[in-house]
């Protein structure tokens, strides 16, 4: 089964998805993530949206793929000066989770920063006890 999560998200923001479980037999991967200027064409953005395993202390623009706890980021500018159309890169783990994740936004061209739009689809799957526990103690890790 496929869920889908939206919204849109002020600069220097973060947004939960909740989706742990009791049980934690409930596992969920990353299979489309994009975003899109809430005023596109019509001003400089460079909006950079990440998904996370965990909370963030402070938002940022910054992508460390290093990050464990990082499972998706996406690229997003425009210049309306330029006249050049949005370029968008997305890139996501296919790593199966099961406890809440974590949705960032910054903006970091504009000042004010502007508001960005975010779309994921998540694959819901079933896990045995052992992946739920598995997933679990992985994602504990990860908050060390």
């Amino acid at each position: 089964m496929i869920k889908s999560y939206r919204g849109l998200m002020n600069d220097d923001t973060q947004v939960k998805i909740p989706l742990a479980t009791s049980d934690g037999k409930t596992g969920y991967r990353i299979v489309k993530f994009a975003i899109m200027a809430k005023e596109a064409g019509t001003t400089e953005y460079e909006h950079i949206v990440k998904i996370y395993k965990g909370k963030q202390a402070t938002v940022t623009g910054e992508v460390d793929f290093s990050d464990d706890q990082l499972i998706g980021a996406a690229y997003l500018e425009g210049n309306s000066g330029e006249h050049y159309s949005d370029q968008q890169t997305v890139v996501f783990d296919s790593e199966y989770f099961n406890q809440d994740i974590f949705v960032t936004h910054a903006d970091v061209k504009a000042d004010p920063g502007k508001d960005a739009n975010f779309y994921i689809e998540l694959e819901q799957v079933k896990l045995s006890e052992v992946e739920a526990l598995v997933a679990i103690v992985k994602n504990l890790r990860t908050e060390q």
